[in-house]
């Protein structure tokens, strides 16, 4: 009995090791070839580009003889032309627009109304940003250039041409092919204007400031 239990121990075994030879030999099934993703060109935002713009600001006017502040606001459309070169992730770029503008405000002067408006405004500027492929946030900062056009019911008015600066921030994403957009925000100060007595009732100093929020589209050449 003994010798028969150790001959059937010994016959499982030589069946399992011939049962994991074969198994052995049996051809391995290949996994199926997986696509290659495609292969996106990094964005580099190089290169000169045109566009436009538009949006709205609000601010403050102060005319100094009397005393008197006031809101403006209104809105803005105009267009833009720029080049920016890029260096590794870092985007330097030059930036210039011009708009028609709407802004204006008005209060009460020596009990008179009295109104202050912005008929253009353009800014030249320089602007850094860092690319996250086709985002690009970025700052901003340079020359303003506009009119002050100050007026006193019952008298005649006054423009003067005035050079200011601005300071802003913004973002731009590449959309289709060269196409861009951009939102950007720009803090204005052209200054004070002066006033004759003549125009203004009494000499004074008119000032203008005001805050933009602008949208954009922009082409790359």
């Amino acid at each position: 009995m003994k010798r028969l239990v150790v001959a059937s121990i010994g016959a499982l075994a030589v069946m399992t090791a011939m049962g994991s030879a074969n198994a052995a030999d049996l051809p391995r099934r290949h996994a199926m070839p997986t696509k290659a993703p495609m292969y996106e060109a990094p964005y580099n935002w190089t290169g000169f580009y045109v566009g436009i713009n538009g949006g709205g600001g609000f601010g403050r006017s102060n005319w100094d003889a009397f005393g008197t502040s006031f809101d403006t606001s209104g809105g803005l459309v105009g267009g833009t032309i720029g080049y920016n070169y890029q260096m590794g992730q870092v985007v330097f770029g030059l930036e210039g627009d011009g708009d028609w503008s709407d802004l204006r405000g008005s209060g009460v002067c020596g009990g008179l109304s009295c109104e202050t408006r912005n008929n253009w405004l353009a800014t030249a500027r320089g602007r850094v940003g860092y690319s996250f492929g086709r985002v690009m946030p970025y700052v901003t900062g340079g020359g303003a250039f506009g009119d002050i056009k100050s007026s006193l019911a019952g008298f005649s008015s006054q423009t003067s041409t005035r050079a200011g600066w601005t300071l802003g921030g913004g973002g731009e994403i590449a959309i289709a092919g060269p196409w861009t957009a951009k939102i950007e925000y720009l803090y204005v100060d052209l200054g004070k204007s002066g006033c004759s007595a003549a125009a203004c009732g009494v000499p004074t100093d008119v000032s203008f400031t005001s805050n933009i929020v602008r949208g954009g589209i922009n082409y790359r050449f």
